[in-house]
């Protein structure tokens, strides 16, 4: 892996604003930025069966640097999990934990988690602050960014869910690595998009350098490359319209057809 260096990005709301991190290793920077924003409040770490085993010890300990303390509960992987059962599940574990008003939900895994865990800290206690861990290159390039939260319904894929927006994203590119071809094909594609929507000469870019993000010699500057124009693309669109009343729609590219497909397919793999 080559050394990258660590890139911020402002999203700036009316109300809100927060940073993206992106790079190798920019999870090395969530105990001084948590402390920062939070101080010493209880952290409540939500990750999934395929994430846990991987990351979750190094963020704990991350945050213990800074003497966080902080609880996890981990979810089953695949989108099953974005269900009212796995939610009640969850936000009686936050209960548990005895999180109170100033405690934060960090979301350390894929759009699932993501989605999940937002929705989660957007209802808890009418609504707790939370950070995004993206661990997926579908999640680092969408999802981890904007604010929207869900879970899934028989009648439609993310109708049941809120706007909140998290205090921190923290993509860090290394996190990638375990990732199968499949998975970071689907998050290539989701790149394309918004040089499709956005960006003809990123679109071009996306066509000559595809094999070295999802190929097996990955140059790890261009995936930070592809992270940072797709969130700078998405948070431009978002700070013009974050409730997704009129251009924000844009965003939503491709995605039609594919959630009435997983809606017919049951959400199955």
């Amino acid at each position: 892996m080559q050394n990258t260096d660590i890139c911020q990005l402002g999203l700036c709301l009316s109300s809100h604003k927060y940073d993206i991190l992106i790079g190798e290793n920019a999870i090395s920077k969530l105990p001084m930025r948590y402390r920062a924003l939070f101080g010493t409040s209880k952290a409540f770490i939500l990750s999934d069966s395929n994430v846990a085993p991987l990351y979750l010890q190094q963020v704990t300990e991350e945050l213990s640097q800074k003497q966080i303390i902080s609880s996890s509960f981990v979810v089953n992987s695949g989108e099953d999990s974005k269900s009212f059962i796995t939610l009640e599940k969850v936000l009686n574990k936050m209960s548990e934990a005895q999180l109170d008003r100033k405690s934060i939900l960090i979301a350390l895994g894929g759009g699932v988690v993501g989605d999940l865990g937002g929705f989660a800290a957007s209802i808890y206690m009418r609504g707790i602050k939370f950070i995004q861990i993206p661990t997926t290159l579908l999640a680092q390039v969408d999802s981890s960014v904007g604010g929207k939260t869900a879970v899934n319904s028989p009648y439609g894929k993310n109708i049941i869910g809120t706007f909140h927006q998290p205090s921190l994203v923290v993509a860090d590119t290394s996190f990638l690595e375990t990732l199968l071809p499949r998975e970071l094909l689907s998050g290539y594609a989701e790149v394309i998009k918004y040089g499709i929507i956005k960006n003809k000469s990123f679109f071009d870019w996306c066509c000559n350098n595809g094999e070295k993000i999802y190929g097996d010699d990955k140059d790890y500057e261009l995936i930070k490359t592809a992270v940072k124009t797709s969130c700078q693309i998405k948070a431009e669109i978002v700070e013009q319209d974050e409730k997704e009343q009129n251009i924000r729609a844009l965003l939503n590219f491709g995605h039609t057809f594919a959630h009435a497909l997983e809606l017919e397919g049951g959400y199955s793999d």
